[in-house]
């Protein structure tokens, strides 16, 4: 895949992260977005790397979006967890 088809994965990616983890984000929709986007190359590289499964194939695949959606969480998760507590 093209570095703009993984820029698409990752905005689809990053509205499913936040549609599984609802709540009060500390930087908004942007912010959220952004993650996304960097979940998904986390996640299409941790999938290559260490589960040695190529996520470069294809756009429709099963495991590209998997291993984008998990790696947008866990960029969301750690995100929240860094950053959630300072607002008020």
């Amino acid at each position: 895949m093209s570095i703009v088809a993984w820029i698409v994965l990752g905005l689809l990616t990053g509205g499913l992260a936040k549609l599984l983890l609802p709540g009060k984000d500390p930087g908004g929709l942007i912010v959220t977005t952004l993650i996304g986007i960097a979940g998904s190359f986390v996640g299409g590289w941790i999938a290559s790397h260490f589960l040695h499964r190529s996520v470069t194939a294809h756009f429709f695949d099963a495991a590209t979006w998997v291993s984008a959606i998990g790696g947008a969480l866990v960029l969301l998760i750690v995100y929240r967890l860094l950053f959630g507590n300072s607002r008020r």
